[in-house]
């Protein structure tokens, strides 16, 4: 695992080679999602193995306030224009100059205001995890910072807050660094702001998915969007399934 500053800020990243048949030199970027890691949403679900034995060079960091990156405390810290800028200055650090950049959850978010913010370094936008709450929705409810702060689990009842304080344990997280994240990462884009999503776009949301909203009904404010349902998934289990996967394969495939 290796490491850079992004604007004085150290964060944990890797880069891997392809190791299938290579007809196309492309690049994917991994953004994970709130209290994950790139571990945990990237490598131990096989999506970075998925993807290099596709030929795609694969990139995936540890967002701020996660993970191995530097831990932060101060909500102002954890805004999304800023977390884009981080994987902006990712690519950068890598001289990766265009890349298909693929989020799940808060990481679609992120994402999101990477394509926004700089479109023309984006091949392909991924969103997973993430539907119409793009736009209806400012994040996670801020109740899951209140979670993140309890003194146990036990004292929970939400459940909500209960399924992210039991994910943020398993994932041994900061949990102060994460209630500083929930509090500052709440910035809304408007659906004339992700009509300006110019890039072939991507969006896949589990039918049982109740954090995410409709991927369908984003997939109508983009003009080159595509949704996929993901059967029979959650918000937590949807990120791994191979249904997901093969679909992201397709699309890639076709660009």
């Amino acid at each position: 695992m290796k490491s850079f500053s992004s604007d004085g800020v150290s964060l944990a990243y890797t880069d891997l080679a392809p190791t299938g048949e290579v007809d196309q030199h492309r690049a994917v970027v991994l953004v994970h999602g709130f209290a994950s890691s790139m571990a945990t949403n990237w490598i131990n679900t096989q999506w970075t193995k998925t993807l290099t034995h596709a030929g795609y060079r694969v990139v995936a960091l540890d967002n701020r306030g996660h993970g191995h990156s530097e831990k932060l405390y101060d909500p102002a810290a954890y805004s999304s224009h800023i977390m884009a800028e981080d994987v902006r200055r990712l690519m950068d650090h890598l001289d990766i100059p265009r890349a298909a950049v693929m989020g799940y959850s808060m990481g679609a978010r992120i994402s999101a205001h990477l394509a926004l913010a700089h479109p023309r370094r984006l091949d392909a936008l991924l969103l997973g995890g993430l539907g119409i709450h793009l736009v209806e929705g400012v994040g996670l409810p801020l109740g899951i910072a209140d979670a993140m702060e309890a003194p146990s689990l036990e004292v929970l009842t939400d459940p909500m807050q209960r399924m992210f304080r039991a994910f943020a344990e398993q994932t041994k997280s900061d949990l102060k660094a994460l209630a500083a994240c929930i509090r500052g990462s709440r910035q809304t884009l408007t659906a004339e702001q992700v009509g300006e999503i110019s890039m072939p776009t991507l969006i896949s949301v589990g039918t049982k998915d109740d954090v995410s909203g409709s991927g369908p009904e984003l997939a109508k404010l983009i003009p080159d969007a595509e949704s996929f349902d993901i059967e029979g998934r959650d918000h937590n289990l949807a990120v791994g399934d191979r249904s997901h996967k093969q679909a992201v394969l397709d699309f890639l495939a076709r660009l």
